[in-house]
């Protein structure tokens, strides 16, 4: 198993420029905020990964712990609180004292992009951090949410994206045993709008538990 803690996280990447100079403008502006590559959160040997799209201007940028201190964090803590992966419902700084069971959170990107839009080349730059990550886990089963987690995670398994459509509730079989499970992402404008409810979303979680034994 890979253990080599650098191939899966660099605090100090500056691979992409655009980022990189974005978060030196953040800092400025904000210099109690983390403002730097946002770190996965939970243990490495956890059966169930979840993957987001990047860290929010005011909540994993800042606080420097994935969806940790933002809107779109309600929604998944509550979620992986009741469903017994996580030691609180409510996340709001990386010292709250929250632990995950079981489960680990990180991001397709791990640097606040301009406008929360990272671009293609960006997305496939932060890639190799993320295919380490799934290497070292080997997780049982990894929770997409939203479609360019779900391209991150087929790229960082070199399969073509043709093969695995993303779509709400889609479950697709990977190499090595692993299981993929799509999620609308648990952002603002998705669960206001409820194009993802709470109750899509615990289901999702019901599969999970089931797919993980824990049912």
């Amino acid at each position: 198993m890979l253990t080599d803690i650098s191939a899966m996280f660099n605090p100090a990447c500056r691979r992409c420029e655009r980022l990189a100079t974005f978060l030196d403008t953040i800092r400025e502006q904000h210099p109690d905020y983390h403002a730097a590559p946002v770190a996965s959160f939970g243990p490495l040997e956890a059966p169930l990964l979840i993957v987001g799209l990047a860290p929010g201007m005011h909540g994993a940028n800042a606080t420097g712990r994935p969806f940790t201190g933002d809107y779109a964090g309600v929604l998944l803590y509550e979620t992986l609180y009741r469903h017994g992966f996580a030691t609180r419902p409510e996340s709001v700084s990386a010292d709250d004292g929250l632990e995950l069971v079981g489960c680990r959170i990180t991001n397709a990107v791990k640097c606040l992009p301009p406008q929360n839009k990272p671009t293609t080349l960006e997305i496939r730059t932060c890639n190799g951090y993320l295919a380490a990550e799934i290497e070292a886990m080997r997780p049982r089963v990894l929770l997409a949410l939203g479609k360019v987690a779900h391209d991150a995670v087929l790229r960082a398994r070199n399969l073509p994206l043709s093969a695995h459509p993303f779509a709400h509730g889609a479950e697709h079989e990977l190499d090595g045993g692993l299981r993929l499970i799509d999620s609308y992402h648990c952002s603002r404008y998705n669960t206001q709008t409820r194009r993802l409810t709470p109750e899509m979303f615990h289901a999702l979680f019901v599969r999970i538990r089931e797919h993980l034994g824990k049912d």
